[in-house]
Parts: structure tokens; sequence; C-alpha cells
């Protein structure tokens, strides 16, 4: 693991370069260019706050509201966990040209992908932070945001490896994982608040994701975060996350040419 850490740090110049032609292409040839990073999800949480304020006006609990700031604060970073798998699944069969090159390092190509939502997910930070200044909510708990970035980050790299490497080998785990994403979507306390008790409770602990989206919503939405010993358990998934994406791509390494 330690080496795969030395390996990107080394690469560190490619990725930024490729991260910028990535960021860049996606918007070539739109009128409004990088600004549609801060429209889209200006215009995502308009949207749930019109669906879930007037035309699904359920009941909720009063620690919940202004709900639609709440989902927005968990959808944020599961869009760019879940954006970073599902391109990752495919980014060595589509940069097969590249990977074929001795000198190229193909692990900076799952590595890009990431890092490109991450930037996606710095853009669409600042207009949530405007909505719950705008409404209150924001406080200096919103300092400690940095912790569970770098967890989700961690773990993150470490899916993105293992499942790029994988797929290369294995195409069905392209949509084999559109699916787990969707029930792991629903698994993790996005939509409603986490539980204290109960056997939901015990099953969600168990999820990594769980306790990231949780540390989000306290630092930025309840304005203290009390959610220490479970974010500290996923750093520990995190870790071991990258240690097994690391290593399951070092061992596939010399295959990857010949699959793609």
């Amino acid at each position: 693991m330690i080496a795969a850490v030395r390996r990107l740090l080394r690469y560190r110049l490619l990725i930024s370069s490729l991260v910028g032609r990535e960021l860049k292409a996606r918007y070539r040839g739109s009128v409004l260019g990088f600004f549609w990073s801060f429209v889209n999800p200006l215009l995502l949480l308009l949207t749930y706050g019109l669906v879930f304020t007037y035309m699904l006006p359920v009941p909720r609990s009063a620690t919940l509201e202004p709900y639609f700031l709440f989902l927005f604060c968990g959808i944020l970073p599961w869009t760019w966990f879940s954006a970073s798998l599902l391109e990752s699944s495919t980014v060595l069969i589509t940069g097969g040209n590249l990977i074929k090159k001795v000198l190229f390092p193909a692990e900076v190509l799952p590595v890009v992908t990431v890092v490109a939502n991450l930037v996606h997910f710095l853009f669409g930070l600042p207009i949530l932070l405007a909505f719950l200044a705008w409404k209150g909510r924001l406080g200096w708990s919103a300092l400690l945001l940095p912790v569970p970035l770098l967890i989700q980050l961690v773990f993150t790299l470490g899916l993105a490896l293992f499942v790029s490497a994988l797929t290369v080998h294995f195409r069905d785990i392209q949509n084999i994982l559109s699916h787990l994403l969707h029930l792991w979507f629903f698994a993790t306390p996005v939509l409603y608040a986490y539980p204290e008790s109960g056997p939901l409770h015990t099953l969600l602990r168990v999820n990594p994701m769980t306790h990231v989206i949780v540390a989000y919503q306290e630092a930025l939405f309840y304005g203290s975060v009390v959610h220490w010993r479970g974010l500290a358990l996923a750093g520990v998934a995190a870790v071991l996350a990258f240690a097994a994406g690391s290593f399951l791509f070092e061992r596939l390494r010399d295959t990857l040419a010949e699959e793609v």
C-alpha cells in the first residue's frame, strides 16, 4: 500500500494534467463551460427543494427541516462516490490505447476519475454552504469537513482501483455495479436520519459510507460532529479498501494491456 501511495505521488503532475484535460473535455463545446459545475448542483438543490417542500410535503421530524438541505448534505458526497465508481469501471477499457504503452502507469486513470469527480463535488459545495448560511444552519463545525472528505477520498480510490482492474477481466461488473450502487444508496442514510438504535442501526453501522455521510450531515446541517467513533471505523475501512484495491491492481497489472 505504501508503494502504491509513493507511486501516485510520483505521478502527481501527470494526474493533475489528466484531471484538467478530463474537466475541459466534459464541457468542451458548451457555452457556459465550467460554469455548469455550479449550475448543476444549484438546479439539483432547487429541484429537491421544490419536490420535497411543495410536491411531496410528507410529515417529518423538525430536526430534518429544511429537508432539502438535509438531503443535499448527503446527495452531494454520494454523487461523487457513485459517479467515481461507475466511471472507474470502464476507464481502463476506454483508455486502452494509453495503458498499452509500456511506460504509462495504468493506475493513474481510475485516480483521475475520482479526483475529477472530487473537483465537481468541491464546485457544488459553495452552493450548499450558501444555502446553509441563508437558513442559519452553517456553523463552525463546517471547518471539520476535510475529515470525512479525506476518508471518502481514500475509500473511493481503493474501490476505484479494485473495480477498474477487475472489470477488465469480468465485463459483467459494469452492469452489476450500477444495481449494487442503487441498493447501497438506500442502505446509506441519505434520504433519512441515521437511527440511534434498533435492527436498522445495527445493519447500517457496518456500512462505511453510513459514517461518512452522517459526518457530512453533522458538520454541515446539525452544527456539531459527535460521530467520531463511527468515522474512525470508516477511516479503518478506507485504509483497508485502498490496500485491497492497490494489491489487486498490482496483481493484475501485467494482464490489463492484453485484456483491453
